[in-house]
């Protein structure tokens, strides 16, 4: 996946090609940890024409693969149209245009944001069509989508309270706005994150809104994976559970005519649950083209493009369902740095450049340099990360570590791991043909 010039098959003005591509332009230098320091002052296109390879750069270091995204991102994007689902990428996730772009490309309808500064790098890159999977509540926020919005380029944002509703009213009064903001009314799950706690609640933000010269109801959204993390049968009980109440809201909605629109949007579905938000929620998209209501269900998956070697590849549909998984397409690299005791190993990277909140890096393989032969790391563990650390042990009586040696590591939740680096290699194929073909720039 080359993506420096990403997105050249989107739809027309699905994001700002033109803007992508100048990122090609950029001038690589201390900034940018990931190359090495012989490429100080070079530009991003310029470094590419030389070729380099992973044993041209250095550790600590986080890579992407190549062909696992665009795998990856071919396999949702077919799923969806089999399934007649609407994909919104989270681009929080990774916050990578030139990926948005991928994404877009192959007929996402926009991109998932979750805050004003993700909104306004989304934007700045001429996003077309941008969701705010969170509530407006910042004067500045509302004032600046109420003036950026319009049918061409939408901005769609969630209220889960009457007060907001209030909030957004009184704020585009003070401005002397005549803006309308389409939103949706956001149902939540006791003991999840934001959204009105059950269906009468959430009945009542929308009467809420219904009244409100400055807001428009155009759909229900719900983030189901706030209230449950594995997929044993519990978890997935309650998962279904909630977007039953959501249908039962949306249901409730059109008996009250409390849309203000004649297409509405049922949203719900990160990277781990998005199979069972298609099963529950697909019957009201049937229902609504019986009853002459356009409705279309949209998922909001984020970390499907990268996916992991841990929490995502345990918990994914496409895991689960025994079929074709999605396939990792990040990997970590660190060099061990000490060998002060038998069996343990002391890595040069740590939580300024890996993620550890789902997970510890898992040893994988070990070499003597980058881009050399390595071999598997049986038995090895990281069992502690400091800042800049990694605690690997490892059995000392059949495995040989020795300082400088490179250990190649699977990593868990590419949202915590694309954070720690405003400049990602991408390689042809981790596996084989090591070139690194792009330069992915993130924006945190």
């Amino acid at each position: 996946m080359n993506t420096s010039t990403s997105g050249a098959g989107a739809e027309a003005g699905a994001i700002a090609t033109d803007a992508v591509a100048r990122l090609a332009d950029v001038r690589l230098d201390w900034r940018h940890k990931a190359v090495p320091a012989t490429a100080n002052g070079t530009s991003h296109r310029e470094f590419l024409s030389t070729t380099p390879k992973l044993k041209d750069l250095q550790t600590p270091l986080l890579t992407l693969d190549a062909g696992a995204m665009r795998g990856n991102a071919d396999r949702l994007a077919s799923w969806c149209a089999e399934h007649g689902v609407l994909l919104a990428p989270h681009g929080k996730t990774t916050m990578a245009p030139q990926l948005w772009a991928e994404q877009l490309s192959r007929g996402a309808w926009g991109i998932t944001v979750a805050n004003f500064a993700q909104l306004r790098v989304a934007r700045e890159f001429g996003v077309r069509r941008l969701q705010l999977a969170n509530s407006l509540s910042d004067p500045h926020a509302i004032e600046w989508v109420a003036k950026t919005a319009n049918p061409d380029r939408p901005i769609l944002s969630w209220v889960d309270s009457a007060v907001t509703v209030e909030v957004i009213g009184r704020t585009l009064e003070a401005a002397g706005s005549n803006a309308v903001l389409d939103v949706l009314v956001e149902l939540g799950g006791t003991g999840g994150r934001t959204g009105a706690r059950g269906v009468a609640a959430a009945l009542d933000v929308a009467r809420a809104i219904s009244a409100s010269r400055h807001l428009r109801l155009v759909g229900v959204s719900g983030y189901e994976g706030s209230l449950a993390h594995t997929a044993d049968a519990d978890s997935l009980a309650a998962v279904r559970g909630f977007l039953g109440q959501m249908g039962e809201l949306h249901q409730r909605l059109l008996e009250e005519g409390l849309y203000g629109a004649d297409a509405v949007i049922l949203t719900a579905g990160g990277s781990a649950y998005f199979d069972d938000v298609v099963d529950v929620l697909s019957p009201h998209v049937t229902a609504g083209s019986e009853a002459g209501t356009r409705v279309e269900l949209m998922i909001r998956s984020g970390a499907y493009i990268i996916h992991d070697d841990g929490f995502y590849r345990g918990i994914s549909p496409f895991s689960r369902d025994g079929g074709q998984p999605f396939t990792a397409a990040m990997h970590g690299w660190a060099r061990v740095v000490s060998q002060p005791e038998p069996g343990l190993a002391i890595l040069d990277a740590g939580k300024r450049d890996l993620p550890v909140d789902e997970g510890l890096p898992r040893p994988q393989l070990i070499g003597p340099d980058l881009g050399s032969p390595m071999l598997p790391l049986a038995g090895a563990e990281i069992t502690a990360v400091n800042d800049q650390h990694c605690f690997m042990t490892f059995d000392a009586g059949t495995t040989t570590v020795r300082p400088g040696d490179v250990v190649r590591l699977g990593l868990s939740h590419p949202c915590t791991a694309f954070d720690k680096w405003t400049l990602i290699p991408v390689l042809a194929d981790t596996d084989g043909d090591q070139t690194v073909v792009d330069l992915i720039h993130t924006f945190f």
